[in-house]
């Protein structure tokens, strides 16, 4: 029986938006960073140890499902060896720029017209993202002009939880007033997104194809299988209808 979705749940990162390479706005975040930081080390050696610092604090968060704040994260874990009041005062500006230096993040074309017809069309919308930075999801959704679409944001940076631990799911439910079995996610993760949402009981799970993420999880050896798989934000129109 098709369950009665009434609250659909969005992934940002490589779902809603995607990274574009853009060499002049990396080179210029790199830059901010070290000036924000004053660095006496070179480019190379900063960026090789904030690399390595990321991939430790990744692989950490992976394996306990948990995140730490923008403060801890810099203090702790990325630049521990800088004056601590620096740091921590600096820490989401920080961030944005760490993120920043992986490319410029745009809305996928259709993301802000789909977003709105799923709204029209009935549907409680909201977001359960793994994210480092607090500020960044809100700022876009005010820029591109989506915030009033969206009644509930879960981010694991505030929350601590991450994808996918069922229990960031069924905080999102409880926060948006839906039961699970009424709910939908759609996100971009062959692995974590579909694990976490099915193991929370959501009624339906839509993964978008997205090459970038495939290529990654393929060393995982895990395979959980979606409901629907999509190319483009846009064919979520085709799965919900207007309600009522």
């Amino acid at each position: 029986m098709t369950p009665d979705i009434q609250t659909i749940f969005f992934d940002v990162g490589n779902t809603l938006r995607i990274v574009v390479k853009d060499q002049p706005f990396i080179d210029k975040a790199e830059a901010d960073l070290m000036e924000l930081i004053q660095t006496k080390e070179s480019h190379d050696e900063l960026f090789e140890k904030l690399e390595a610092r990321w991939n430790v604090y990744r692989k950490l968060s992976k394996s306990t499902l948990l995140d730490v704040s923008e403060g801890e994260l810099w203090t702790q874990f990325m630049l521990p060896d800088y004056e601590p009041n620096m740091v921590f005062a600096n820490a989401p500006r920080l961030t944005r720029l760490w993120r920043d230096h992986d490319g410029r993040r745009v809305a996928r074309p259709d993301a802000v017209e789909t977003l709105k017809e799923l709204r029209a069309r009935g549907y409680t919308l909201g977001i359960i993202a793994n994210t480092v930075t607090e500020t960044e999801i809100p700022d876009w959704m005010a820029a591109d002009g989506v915030a009033q679409c969206f009644k509930t944001t879960i981010l694991s940076s505030k929350v601590r939880l991450r994808k996918p631990d069922p229990a960031i799911y069924h905080l999102a439910c409880r926060c948006i007033g839906t039961p699970e079995a009424n709910c939908a996610y759609v996100g971009d993760n062959p692995v974590r997104d579909v694990e976490g949402t099915q193991a929370a009981g959501f009624g339906m799970m839509i993964r978008i194809d997205e090459p970038d993420t495939l290529n990654k999880e393929k060393a995982t050896g895990k395979e959980f299988i979606p409901d629907h798989v999509i190319t483009k934000l846009s064919d979520l129109l085709d799965i919900f209808p207007a309600r009522g």
